[in-house]
Order: C-alpha cells, then structure tokens, then sequence
C-alpha cells in the first residue's frame, strides 16, 4: 500500500502536468524511477543450473 502511495503521489500527474507532491510541497521533484534506480542495487547474477542427477535404472521403460 506504501508503495501504491508513493506512485500516486510522486508519478501520477494531473491536466495541468503536476503531480500530488509537488501540490504538498510546493515545488517540484526529482523523478520517481530515476531516483529509485539509483538508491536501489542491481540484483545478482543469476546461479549456475546444477545438472540433472541421472535416473536410476530401475524406473527406466523395459522395451516389451
């Protein structure tokens, strides 16, 4: 809910291209996106796949 808030506040704009904090504060701010890009770290690599352990042989299909 926080994070909806912010949104609306911060990103949502109206008509006349101002948005509800700028209206509360009274001047203008930095952009939303652009701000939390740059406090926010970037994710870490994604892990390695390990391999497939292979089947054992008892529960392989028997050729009839």
């Amino acid at each position: 809910l926080a994070a909806l808030t912010a949104v609306h506040n911060f990103h949502i704009r109206r008509a006349d291209g101002t948005t509800a904090a700028e209206r509360f504060f009274g001047q203008a701010h930095a952009a939303l996106f652009a701000l939390v890009l740059q406090r926010m770290p970037l994710p870490p690599p994604p892990a390695r796949r390990r391999p497939r352990p292979p089947k054992p042989l008892s529960l392989l299909p028997v050729a009839a």
